[in-house]
């Protein structure tokens, strides 16, 4: 099993930056692959961003390219996303992510473990 808890969400205006971190216990976090995911009212559950066990790979949504940084601390357990230039379309839930294996998937039914989302409100 693995448990992930998010922090740092919260309200920014358009143009403003805010960073989400993730903290994971339970299997070991080097041997997981790990994503943010997103969801709004009335929209499927999109990848944001993604990262391979030593992040070797990463993968974002065009949406967010140049905007977003996902970063991984094996040492610390944790998962970080920086967001910058934020824009009232990324309003929405965020949620950690994790699968079991080095790769990750973009699609939501690959991965096992969720943390429980914070929310992230652009106003503009």
């Amino acid at each position: 099993q693995v448990q992930l808890v998010e922090s740092g969400g919260g309200q920014v205006q358009a143009g403003g930056s805010l960073t989400l971190s993730c903290a994971a216990s339970g299997r070991p976090f080097s041997n997981l692959a790990m994503a943010w995911f997103r969801q709004a009212p009335g929209k499927e559950r999109e990848c944001v961003a993604a990262v391979s066990w030593n992040s070797g790979y990463k993968y974002y949504v065009d949406s967010v390219k140049g905007r977003f940084t996902i970063s991984r601390d094996n040492a610390e357990k944790s998962m970080y996303l920086q967001m910058n230039s934020l824009k009232p379309e990324d309003t929405a839930i965020y949620y950690c992510a994790a699968r079991s294996g080095r790769y990750y998937y973009t699609l939501a039914a690959e991965y096992a473990y969720w943390g429980q989302g914070t929310q992230v409100t652009v106003s503009s």
